[in-house]
This record gives C-alpha cells, sequence and structure tokens, in this order.
C-alpha cells in the first residue's frame, strides 16, 4: 500500500509498536510480596488454590434443609435443630426430620436440598412444606466457585481489587510478583523553568512534561526515577543519559529529538547506544525515537506536551506492559459519529483529542475538542477521548463513523 505521507520514511504506528515488542523481553526477576502490597503488581507465577471454595456443600440461602423424598410421603417434617455459617448441626438428621438453616451453612449430614423460609408454614415444630424440592435444591456444592488445584490467577496478571478478594477467600497471604521496571525521567531544554520560579528569560516556560509522565507511570509496576531538567549542554546530557542507562531498565527522555541545532539527544544515543527507529508516522508525536543506552531501553519523547502525552500513551504504554511480564492487552475502542466534518491530512495515524456523547437518539457521537496543535494541552484535559484516525484517511464528513478510543 502506498501512504500518502507528509513526510516521507515514516515507521506506521502499529509497526513502530510491533519492532519494539519483538526485540523487548519482559523483566524475569520477582519479589514475594503480602497480599496487601500486590495491588497493581503482575505475577510472576500461576496461583494455584490449596482448598475447594466453598470448602463444603453449603445453603444458598434462608430456609430448611431436608430429604427430598421425604416430601414424596408427607407435607410435614419436624424441626429437630439449627445450623448457621460457622456453627453447623452435627447430628445426623433422620427421615422425618428438618433443619433451620442460613445462608452460608453447612448442609447437615442425611439432607441433600433446602426450601426457602418463604415456601413453609412453621407452627412450633411442625413445618409444612408449600414445594417439593428437588435434590440439591439451593445447595452450593463444595469447589463450585473453585476447586482444590485449581489455576485461580494466572502469571501475567496485574493484580486487582477483585483479585485480592479471590485471593484471601483461599487463605494466599503473599504472591510472587515481577519486580518493580526502574523507569528514569528526564526533561531536556534550556528553555525549561522549574515550577514555583520565575520565568526569568525571553522564551522561558514552566516545565509540564514529567508531572504528567510521573503520573501516568504510576498506574504501571514501576518505580520512576526523576533526573528533572536537563539543560541543552551535550556534556550534562551525555552524564545523565550514563547514569540513567546504567541504573534503569528504561530511560524516558522528553525534548531533544527534533532536529534542531541544540538537540543533543539523538548524537549522544548514537554514541552510548543504538536507535532502533526515530520519526513515527503519529500525530502529534512524529519525533518519537527507540533504541538502547547502555543496559536500558530508550524513549525519546517530543517536547510539546499533548505529543509527549499521546505518544507515552500510544507508544510506551504496551512497550512497558510488555516490559512488566503483563499479558498482552487488546486496546478497547468505540465507534461513533462524527458530530461535525474532522479535519486530517492523509500521511500519520491522527489522535485528536475529542468528546464524545449521546445524544437524543442515543447514538453516540464525537466531536473534536477545539484546537488540535500539540502544545495545546487544554485539549487533553478537557476531553474524554482520542478520535482515532487512519494514516491514510483524509477528511472525515460529518455522520460518518470514527473509532473512538476513552480516557
Amino acid at each position: 500500500m502506498i501512504h500518502t505521507c507528509d513526510t516521507p520514511g515514516l515507521l506506521p504506528v502499529q509497526t513502530a509498536i510491533s519492532n519494539m515488542l519483538k526485540i523487548v523481553a519482559p523483566i524475569l526477576e520477582s519479589e514475594w510480596v503480602d497480599l496487601e502490597d500486590a495491588l497493581g503488581r503482575v505475577l510472576s507465577e500461576d496461583v494455584l488454590s490449596k482448598i475447594n471454595v466453598p470448602p463444603a456443600d453449603n445453603s444458598a440461602m434462608d430456609g430448611y434443609a431436608l430429604r427430598s423424598e421425604d416430601l414424596n410421603i408427607t407435607e410435614h417434617l419436624t424441626l429437630v435443630g439449627t445450623a448457621l455459617a460457622g456453627s453447623p448441626y452435627d447430628a445426623l438428621v433422620s427421615s422425618g426430620e428438618c433443619i433451620r438453616i442460613m445462608t452460608g451453612a453447612i448442609i447437615p449430614q442425611g439432607t441433600d436440598s433446602v426450601v426457602m423460609q418463604e415456601n413453609t408454614e412453621v407452627d412450633g415444630k411442625r413445618i409444612t412444606f408449600k414445594q417439593k424440592p428437588s435434590v440439591g435444591n439451593s445447595v452450593r456444592k463444595a469447589g463450585e466457585d473453585i476447586k482444590k488445584g485449581q489455576i485461580v490467577i494466572g502469571k501475567g496478571t496485574r493484580v486487582n481489587a477483585a483479585n485480592l478478594a479471590l485471593l484471601a477467600s483461599i487463605g494466599v497471604s503473599e504472591v510472587a510478583v515481577i519486580r518493580h521496571v526502574k523507569v528514569a525521567l528526564i526533561a531536556t531544554g534550556d528553555e525549561l523553568t522549574p515550577v514555583g520560579q520565575p520565568l526569568q528569560k525571553k522564551g522561558a516556560i514552566y516545565e509540564s512534561n514529567r508531572y504528567a509522565l510521573s503520573a501516568l507511570l504510576h498506574s504501571f509496576p514501576v518505580e520512576v526515577f526523576d533526573f528533572g531538567i536537563i539543560k541543552d549542554n551535550k556534556e550534562e546530557l551525555r552524564t545523565t543519559f550514563e547514569q540513567a542507562g546504567n541504573h534503569c531498565d528504561l530511560v524516558l527522555s522528553c525534548g531533544g529529538v527534533s532536529v534542531g541545532e541544540a538537540d543533543y539527544v539523538k548524537d549522544i544515543l548514537d554514541e552510548l547506544g543504538t536507535i532502533n527507529f526515530w520519526k513515527v508516522a503519529i500525530k502529534p508525536g512524529k519525533p518519537f525515537s527507540f533504541g538502547q543506552l547502555n543496559n536500558a531501553w530508550f524513549c525519546g519523547l517530543p517536547g510539546n506536551p499533548v505529543s509527549s502525552y499521546v505518544t507515552f500513551e500510544t507508544l510506551v504504554t504496551p512497550l512497558l506492559n510488555q516490559m512488566c511480564g503483563e499479558n498482552p492487552k487488546t486496546p478497547q475502542y468505540f465507534v461513533a459519529k462524527a458530530g461535525c466534518t474532522i479535519y486530517k491530512r492523509p500521511g500519520r495515524a491522527d489522535y485528536q483529542r475529542g468528546i464524545f456523547y449521546r445524544d437524543n437518539n442515543g447514538e453516540l457521537v464525537v466531536k473534536p475538542n477545539g484546537k488540535q496543535g500539540s502544545g495545546i494541552m487544554s485539549s487533553i484535559a478537557n476531553a474524554n477521548c482520542y478520535i482515532l484516525l487512519d494514516q491514510d484517511s483524509g477528511n472525515l464528513e460529518q455522520g460518518n463513523t470514527v473509532k473512538i478510543q476513552p480516557f
């Protein structure tokens, strides 16, 4: 297929992702952590259950436990005891007898079914049953949820709140997880000023990329090493890159990957490591670069804040998922109707920032969120989705369908 590219030689987005995932191996080192510290970590081993869940046959509701065959003879049984969750009825239940039972209580020996209390009439110890149950009625069988020896959660799973509850339910107190991936964060540029300080020279701007990237990184099982702002000084950049590359698994650098005279990142990578590719057919974020820096992988993100944000979410996220040992994920999309004409030039996949909503007919509609410049961070902050426009597509007319990726 011939791409009408606004800049020739750009790598398609999916090819860039595929190239990274082919050569970057997951971290193999693991550690044991207490269950309460496992949230967000990636399991390095399958977790097998040492017990059945539930551990014994138990009642699914409040009612009466009985022999179902008894009700072939009579509608009336004699109440001889009570079974509570945690306090079972231990004696054998004989023919003609029944047991008051509560939800979760173990099914008494000699009984095989439960009739809910609403289907009975009580007269002292005489219980009249208005329903004839089948064998196993309202009985939760041992191991019905989880069987002993079963894989409860597989390796490569990012542990969430439901996983924690599931692991606790089988008595697991600690799990083996992939160690934290060490990520270096570097911002480059003479124009960058730390927040809290005055903008002292013409052209100075406040550095914001590290705040966004650090926040995004908090959703991964990583340890972040913030190297701060490094000025456009080649020796200082080289020293910082050497330290980051020797200490971390992944180095994220913002800025300095374009073609300006003071953009030294590419030169330093050529000296200290290798560049696998540079420039991707993505808008915003074309000058994204990927390579290796000493012992670490390297991702050079553009300096413009929207470009940095979009390339992290689109290109760095699948890379980090793989490094963290997480099972592959398929991005989730919705299809919406364009609420207006959406303008685009063929040549790069465009991640426009948009607002989606349901119209009066209940249809999903999306519109771009104002100006789409790579320096307009409010376009992301005030949006709720990306509008995903294919590399070869042009303008999209109002009413046509388009893929969206909700934030």
